[in-house]
C-alpha cells in the first residue's frame, strides 16, 4: 500500500505542476484565454438535461458536390431541409476558410470530403467536421486567396469559387470522393492543417483532442516513408520497437512498447493489441505480415481496456486500410533493388451502385534473394517471398447504415532463419549443414455492421483469423548438432458489439461494449532433433527427437465502457471500467523418438488441465483545455494479462504462471501553433507491474520455463510535426524509457536480476524525417532512426550498443505518377535484432538488414 500511495502522490504532484506552471512557458497564452471562475457557465444538473445531447439541432449535410461553370467552381452542401446554414469566414494566406456553426457532415462514404485540384487555380477543397456542431470548408488557391460568394438554394448552401488568377478551367471530377481517396499528386501547400481526424477512441475526433499519447501516420506519410510493415511503423513511433529475430527470416518478431515486451512467447496473451481492419492479430510468429493499401495507422501508448475489445496493457496498434471509393480508381506500384528484390502492388476500386455499393481489391508480391552466403552449401540463404491479397465490399443502403465485409490472405515463404556469432567478422557469411525454412500462411474475414443515428451509434464486428506456421532452424555450429522443428496453427474467432453516444454529442459522451474471443492454439510439433554429436553436447542419452505437442483453448468474455463528461467548458472528466473473465484448457504430451522409430514418453500426458481468471480493470482521468491551442491531460489506468499454461513445462509446479497486473500514471501536454502548421506533444508516465510474465532458459539456453517478476517503468515521449515553409515537412519523435526488474530472482539458477534492464526495451528511441516536395515535381526525403542500449536477456549479458540508421529517397512526381530512388541503412550499419547465450558463453545473434538500394515507380490512374 505504501508503494502505491507514494506513486499516486508523485503523480498528483507532477500533474498539478504541469497545470500550474505551463502558462509561464509560452508568451502566446494570455491570462484572458483561461476562463475565470466567475465566467464559467455551469451546466444543468438534472438527469434529463444531463443525457440530452446539446447539439442535436444541428442541420445534417448529407452530400457534397462540385459543379463546374465556365469561370468558377461551385461547392454544393446538400441538406434535407430548407434550414439556413450559419456561415462565418476568414482568410489565411492562400486559403478561404468557412465555418458553418450549426451543421454536421453525414456523408454516405464517410464524414469528410477532400478533392485535389478540382479546378484550375484551386489546389484543394476540404470539407470536414471541425467539432461536434461545426463544419469547416477550406478552399486553397494555387497562388492567392480565391474569391468566394455564398448562395442559398433549395438544394442547400452553394459556395461559388473564383480563382484569384483565372485561366482555362479544367474539368473536375464531380463524383463524391470519400475521405479515403488519395490525391493523384500530393499537395505541397505548407498551409495545410496538420490536424488529423482519427478514431482512436471509437469516435471521429481531432488527434490533438485525445487525452493519451498517440502517434498518427496518415496515408501520404505511409506512402512517402515506404511504411508497409509493423517494423516500419515502430521506426516512426517513440518507445516502440519491432524486431524480427534475424534479417534472413521473421520466424518470430519481438516487440516492446513503453518498456513492456513479448519476449515470453509462451504467454497466454500479448502485451500490445494489434488490429488490422478491426481483426485482432496475436502471437509474435503470426503478426509480421505485409501491410498494403493503407489509409492510416494509429499507435496508442498506455493501457487500452475500456474502449477496445481485447485488453492491452502496453497499448494498441490500430491499422486501417483504405475503403472502397465511389469512382473508378487504379493504383500500381513496382520496384526493383538489391539482392534481386522485387515488388509489385495493384489496387482497384469502384462503385457497383453509386453511393450505395462499392468494392476494393488490392494485391502485392514481394520477394528477394538471400542476404547470407552459406559457404558450406555454396548458396545464398534467407530468401523471402510474400504474396498478399485483400478484398472489401462496402454497402451503405442509407446514410445511417454502413456494412462492410473484409477479407485478407497472406502466404509467406521466408527461407531459413539464419543466425551468426555476434562477434563474427562477417555475420552475413556462414557455414551451416542445414538450409532451414519458415513458412507462414494466414487469412482473415471480418463483417462490420455500423449504425450512425442522431440518438446513438451501434457497431457489430465479427472476425475470424486462421494462421499456420512451419519452421526448421538449423544450428550455426560445425557438425549439425541440433535442429529445431516447429509446426503450430491458431484459429481465433471474436465478436465485439458497441453502443455509444452520437457523433454530435459534446457535453456527455458514453460507450458500452461487449467482447467474446475464442482461441484454439494447436502445437502440432515442437521438436528438438539431436544428432549423435548433439546428444553428447547437450547431455541427451541418445540421438533422436524430443517432441512436445499441445492444444490450448481459451474463451474470453468481457464487458467494458467509458463515460466522458464536461462539467465546465474547458474541463473534461472521463472514467471507464472493464470486467473480463477467461477460461483456459490444456492438453499436452511429450515423447522422445529414437532413431529406430521407437517412442519413450519421458513425462505423463496432461489432459483437461484448466485455469480460470477474472479481473476488474479501471481507467480514469481528466483533460483541460487552456486555450484553443493547448490541452493537458492526466490519467490512471490498470493493465492486465491473464494467467496461463506453459505447454513446454514437464512438472505441475512450473506449468502455471500467474496473472499480470499493472498501474500506469500519465500526464501530458498537446499543443498546436501557427494555424496548425506546428504541433508539439509531450507525455510523462510511470508503470508499476506486478507478476510480469518472464521467459526463462535452461542450462543449455533453451526456453522452457515461465516465472513472474515485478517491473517498474518510467519514461517520456515527445513528438513534433512542422511545415515551416511551402513544400517542407519535418517529423520528429523521441522516447526515453527506463524499464527495470524489481525483486526478481531466477527460481532455477538463483541469479538475482533485480534492477536489471528488461530485454528488448532500448533506453532511447528517436526518429527524424525531413521531406521536401516542390510544385515542379521534385521530391526528396531523409530519415534518421536512433536506438539506445538494448539488452536481450534478463541477466543483461547480451546487448546491442547504441546505433543509428539512415534512409534516403529522391524522385520526380508527375500528375499521376512518380519515380523514386531509395537507399535503406545508407551507411551499412551492423546491428543485432536478437541475441541468445547459446550455447553459453557464446552469443548467437540475428542481424538487421545491410544497406539496400532500389528504384520504385508509382502510378494512380
Amino acid at each position: 500500500m505504501k508503494q502505491y500511495s507514494l506513486t499516486a502522490y508523485l503523480w498528483l504532484i507532477s500533474t498539478i505542476s504541469i497545470f500550474t506552471a505551463f502558462p509561464a512557458y509560452s508568451e502566446e497564452i494570455a491570462i484572458k484565454d483561461i476562463p475565470q471562475l466567475s465566467e464559467i457557465q455551469l451546466t444543468h444538473t438534472s438527469v434529463k438535461e444531463l443525457f440530452a445531447q446539446q447539439p442535436s439541432q444541428a442541420i445534417q449535410v448529407t452530400g457534397v458536390r462540385l459543379n463546374q461553370t465556365p469561370s468558377s467552381l461551385e461547392i454544393i452542401l446538400e441538406t434535407p431541409t430548407s434550414d439556413q446554414l450559419q456561415v462565418s469566414n476568414k482568410s489565411e494566406r492562400n486559403q478561404f476558410i468557412a465555418d458553418i456553426s450549426n451543421a454536421q457532415l453525414r456523408l454516405p462514404s464517410g464524414n469528410s470530403f477532400r478533392q485535389e485540384k478540382p479546378f484550375t487555380g484551386i489546389t484543394e477543397v476540404v470539407v470536414i467536421n471541425q467539432d461536434a456542431n461545426t463544419i469547416r470548408v477550406i478552399v486553397t488557391g494555387n497562388v492567392d486567396i480565391p474569391k468566394v460568394e455564398l448562395d442559398d438554394s433549395d438544394e442547400g448552401l452553394i459556395l461559388v469559387i473564383t480563382p484569384a488568377t483565372s485561366s482555362t478551367p479544367q474539368t473536375p471530377d464531380t463524383s463524391q470522393p470519400s475521405s479515403e481517396t488519395p490525391p493523384t499528386q500530393p499537395s505541397s501547400n505548407a498551409n495545410e492543417p496538420i490536424e488529423l481526424v482519427v478514431t482512436a477512441q471509437k469516435r471521429p475526433e481531432a488527434s490533438q483532442d485525445i487525452p493519451l499519447s498517440l502517434t498518427i501516420i496518415p496515408q501520404q506519410e505511409l506512402i512517402d516513408g515506404q511504411i508497409n510493415s509493423l517494423q516500419a511503423i515502430a521506426n516512426n513511433t517513440p518507445n516502440f520497437t519491432f524486431l524480427p529475430t534475424t534479417a534472413g527470416s521473421a520466424d518470430f518478431s519481438y516487440y516492446s512498447l513503453r518498456g513492456l515486451n513479448n519476449f515470453n512467447f509462451l504467454a497466454s496473451q500479448d502485451t500490445v493489441g494489434f488490429y488490422i481492419d478491426d481483426v485482432p492479430f496475436d502471437y509474435g510468429g503470426f503478426i509480421d505480415v505485409a501491410l498494403i493499401d493503407l489509409e492510416r495507422v494509429e499507435v496508442l501508448r498506455g493501457p487500452q481496456s475500456t474502449l477496445y475489445g481485447r485488453s492491452s496493457p502496453a497499448g494498441v496498434v490500430n491499422i486501417i486500410s483504405r475503403s472502397p471509393s465511389n469512382q473508378p480508381e487504379i493504383g500500381i506500384t513496382a520496384g526493383y533493388g538489391s539482392y534481386n528484390s522485387r515488388e509489385f502492388q495493384l489496387s482497384l476500386s469502384n462503385a457497383i451502385i453509386p453511393d450505395q455499393l462499392s468494392f476494393r481489391l488490392a494485391g502485392a508480391y514481394n520477394a528477394r534473394d538471400g542476404i547470407f552466403n552459406n559457404i558450406f552449401l555454396d548458396k545464398a540463404t534467407g530468401e523471402r517471398s510474400q504474396v498478399t491479397g485483400r478484398a472489401q465490399i462496402l454497402w451503405t443502403p442509407t446514410p445511417e447504415w454502413n456494412i462492410s465485409f473484409n477479407a485478407y490472405a497472406s502466404d509467406n515463404d521466408n527461407g531459413s532463419p539464419t543466425f551468426s556469432r555476434q562477434n563474427a567478422a562477417d555475420p552475413f557469411t556462414i557455414s551451416q549443414e542445414v538450409d532451414g525454412f519458415n513458412r507462414l500462411s494466414t487469412n482473415t474475414q471480418a463483417l462490420k455492421v455500423s449504425y450512425n443515428g442522431n440518438g446513438f451509434r451501434a457497431t457489430s464486428i465479427t472476425t475470424r483469423r486462421f494462421s499456420n506456421q512451419n519452421t526448421l532452424v538449423g544450428d550455426n555450429f560445425p557438425g549439425d548438432l541440433l535442429q529445431q522443428i516447429i509446426g503450430i496453427n491458431s484459429t481465433l474467432w471474436s465478436q465485439e458489439f458497441r453502443l455509444q453516444s452520437p457523433e454530435n454529442a459534446e457535453r456527455f459522451r458514453w460507450l458500452l461494449g461487449g467482447y467474446y474471443e475464442s482461441r484454439d492454439f494447436q502445437v502440432i510439433d515442437d521438436t528438438f532433433k539431436y544428432s549423435e554429436a548433439g546428444a553428447v553436447a547437450f547431455g541427451v542419452p541418445a540421438p533422436g527427437s524430443d517432441r512436445v505437442s499441445a492444444e490450448q483453448y481459451r474463451n474470453t468474455y468481457a464487458i467494458f465502457g467509458q463515460v466522458d463528461y464536461k462539467p465546465v467548458t474547458p474541463l473534461t472528466l472521463f472514467a471507464g471500467l472493464r470486467y473480463e473473465t477467461a477460461d483456459t484448457d490444456l492438453d499436452r504430451r511429450r515423447v522422445f523418438e529414437n532413431t529406430d522409430g521407437s517412442v519413450n514418453p519421458p513425462t505423463a500426458e496432461v489432459r483437461g488441465a484448466t485455469l480460470n481468471n477474472d479481473e476488474f480493470i479501471p481507467r480514469f482521468g481528466l483533460q483541460y483545455r487552456f486555450s484553443q491551442n493547448v490541452m493537458a491531460y492526466a490519467t490512471i489506468a490498470k493493465g492486465y494479462r491473464p494467467s496461463g499454461f506453459n505447454y513446454r513445462a514437464d512438472t505441475e509446479d512450473t506449468r502455471r504462471f500467474q496473472e499480470e497486473t499493472s498501474w500506469t500514471y500519465e500526464t501530458g501536454l498537446k499543443s498546436s501553433w501557427l494555424d496548425d502548421r506546428l504541433t508539439a506533444n509531450l507525455s510523462v508516465f510511470q508503470t508499476d507491474v506486478d507478476n510480469y510474465q518472464v521467459l526463462l532458459t535452461d542450462d543449455f539456453g533453451f526456453f522452457r520455463n515461465v516465472t513472474n517478476a515485478n517491473v517498474k517503468v518510467t519514461g517520456l515521449e515527445f513528438e513534433l510535426t512542422a511545415k515551416p515553409v511551402q513544400g517542407l515537412n519535418l517529423i520528429a519523435g523521441i522516447g526515453y524509457v527506463d524499464s527495470r526488474f524489481k525483486n526478481y530472482r531466477n527460481p532455477l539458477t538463483g541469479g538475482d536480476f533485480s534492477d536489471n534492464r528488461v530485454p528488448f526495451a532500448p533506453e532511447l528511441t528517436y526518429n527524424l524525417a525531413a521531406q521536401y516536395r516542390s510544385r515542379g515535381g521534385f521530391f526528396a526525403r531523409a530519415e534518421l532512426r536512433g536506438y539506445g542500449v538494448t539488452y536481450f536477456d534478463d541477466a543483461n549479458q547480451v546487448k546491442q550498443d547504441p546505433y543509428v540508421l539512415v534512409n534516403t529517397r529522391i524522385g520526380y512526381e508527375g500528375e499521376q505518377y512518380g519515380i523514386y530512388l531509395y537507399a535503406n541503412n545508407l551507411f551499412d550499419t551492423r546491428y543485432i535484432t536478437s541475441g541468445f547465450l547459446f550455447p553459453a558463453p557464446n552469443v548467437t545473434a540475428g542481424f538487421g538488414d545491410p544497406v539496400t538500394y532500389g528504384v520504385q515507380v508509382r502510378a494512380q490512374l
